[in-house]
């Protein structure tokens, strides 16, 4: 067993593409699809009557939404085992634990800019401008944000956007179909990788002093709020009612990519064996555990965000170039 720590820094799968590069064709939809949806059908992988289905997750979605799909109940009825979708962890073992414990006077004041600096000194003037018009608008007067690093400021402003917009996570859908799965006795096999984290409180007292390369994230993340809200709806629309045609044609600044490799990239993280092949070695994982459960079960479900299904060159994609027969939803 392992013992994760986690930083503050919801280290999601690295480099989310966008679902695809045509723009938006049609006008934003304005109104939220709301009540009991589906969401999009299961693709499925299959070779020899052994049959991988896969699950597209994406966020956000609408906050009243209530997702249920007879599919995917039965199906997970069906199946022999449960694959997690790709991700990282930085962890220490249970012998480490004690270095953890004394990790965390360090941890305290890690999301402030070094030497008390406060945003309007390390963002250029144009960008601070266009942040204090989105922060009056979704945060108001909290003056406490200011003294956060741009990397942490950034998805403080964007989810408390997407509250204002009545969208959020699609964590219970997940969940939904945790509960699901446990319920019908599925094998669960993570697919997330781990960096193993020896010296945490070295590793923390680097981050803390360190300048971070987050620029690109704090602005695209502004860019993303200015022109996409309306489109987030639409992409939410989209996936709640299945329809993989419009969500083909979809797209959206990715801010994701350069919050991670702000991380990623410095110094404190690179310290760390692995982070320079982190995303190879993410889809190398995922990959290892579908082909390995096509091998062995009748019937395997996986979760998967959209993005890697719809990426030409993502996980399915590359099922697909392996010889296994793939089929996307009707």
């Amino acid at each position: 067993m392992r013992n994760f720590f986690v930083l503050s820094l919801c280290f999601s799968l690295l480099t989310t593409p966008a679902w695809g590069q045509t723009a938006l064709d049609a006008a934003p939809e304005q109104i939220l699809i709301v009540g009991k949806r589906p969401g999009p059908g299961l693709w499925k992988a299959s070779r020899d009557n052994h049959v991988l289905w896969i699950f597209g997750t994406y966020s956000p979605l609408p906050v009243k939404m209530v997702w249920r799909s007879q599919q995917v109940e039965t199906v997970l009825a069906q199946s022999q085992e449960f694959l997690g979708a790709p991700g990282v962890s930085i962890g220490v073992g249970w012998a480490q634990a004690f270095n953890l414990v004394t990790a965390l006077p360090f941890a305290i004041g890690i999301k402030n800019n070094p030497d008390g600096a406060r945003l309007q000194d390390v963002v250029p003037a144009d960008v601070y401008a266009r942040w204090t018009v989105l922060k009056q608008k979704y945060i108001g007067d909290d003056t406490g944000i200011e003294t956060e690093r741009p990397i942490f400021a950034a998805p403080v402003l964007f989810q408390k956007a997407l509250a204002h917009a009545r969208l959020g996570g699609d964590g219970d859908v997940i969940a939904t179909i945790t509960q699901i799965s446990k319920k019908n006795k599925l094998a669960y096999t993570p697919t997330a990788i781990s960096l193993p984290l020896d010296n945490p409180r070295g590793v923390l007292h680097e981050f803390k002093k360190s300048q971070l390369d987050d620029l690109a994230c704090f602005t695209k993340t502004i860019d993303r709020l200015e022109v996409d809200l309306d489109a987030m709806r639409t992409r939410a629309n989209a996936w709640s009612i299945g329809d993989v045609e419009l969500m083909r044609k979809l797209s959206y600044p990715d801010q994701e990519s350069a919050c991670n490799s702000a991380v990623f990239n410095s110094p404190a993280m690179k310290s760390l064996p692995g982070t320079a092949t982190l995303e190879q070695r993410m889809r190398d994982s995922w990959l290892a555990a579908a082909e390995k459960a096509l091998g062995k079960n009748q019937s395997t479900f996986a979760i998967l965000p959209v993005s890697q299904i719809l990426n030409p060159d993502g996980m399915i994609a590359a099922l697909q170039a392996k010889g296994y027969v793939v089929e996307q939803p009707d």
